[in-house]
């Protein structure tokens, strides 16, 4: 009996190794998928901010609309530096909704995100004709900047991953910082999903974000 008990471990020990990488993997890099009929990001017009003191910095956050969207992650990058704006959003997510979103499998985007952008490239024709044409790419999907509400919020952004069906809710917001020594720092979100390259990041202040399945 102590022989094929040590035998059996010596079975499930591997397997479970291998479960446990396989579990990290995936969580870290996440999922190719597609979800159809997610609608387009929900803003209206508000005013108000908040406050925060971080690094001799006073910083400013003012709300400039409300924002609620549920979108596919398409790409994740976490920021952990200590400049000013990596201690504001310590996560960028690359998002998609409507047809984007839903032929996310169909056509290969080839997603990626460097230096707070993200980058999309399609191949050939035949994949630009699925999706019908480039226009409907920035239509439907964004480089979003997160700014965490609180503690809980935070880390709740840094666990969404590529593959994730999210609802991220806030405010797209427009950041002025000042130290006493001169110093500034401003950061400023995208009110419209028709604009294109620098500047047209969302930045969004978030106070509640959940995976949606």
């Amino acid at each position: 009996m102590g022989n094929r008990n040590r035998s059996v471990l010596s079975y499930l020990i591997p397997i479970a190794c291998i479960a446990v990488i396989l579990y990290l993997v995936y969580s870290h890099v996440g999922r190719e998928r597609a979800i159809p009929g997610i609608p387009e990001p929900k803003q209206e017009k508000v005013s108000g901010g908040v406050t925060r003191e971080i690094d001799g910095y006073t910083v400013k956050i003012d709300y400039q609309y409300s924002y609620d969207i549920k979108a596919l992650v398409v790409s994740a990058k976490g920021y952990d530096g200590t400049r000013l704006g990596d201690r504001l959003s310590p996560k960028d997510l690359a998002l998609a909704w409507g047809e984007v979103a839903e032929k996310n499998k169909d056509v290969n985007f080839h997603w990626r995100q460097s230096s707070r952008r993200y980058y999309w490239q399609l191949n050939s024709d035949a994949e630009v004709q699925k999706i019908g044409n480039l226009e409907t790419i920035s239509l439907c999907s964004a480089n979003t900047h997160l700014i965490p509400a609180d503690d809980t919020i935070r880390a709740l952004v840094k666990r969404i991953k590529k593959g994730d069906y999210v609802r991220i809710k806030g405010y797209l917001v427009n950041i002025d910082a000042k130290k006493a020594d001169g110093s500034t720092f401003w950061w400023n979100s995208s009110t419209t999903r028709e604009d294109t390259g620098d500047g047209s990041c969302e930045l969004v202040y978030v106070t509640q974000i959940q995976k949606l399945d």
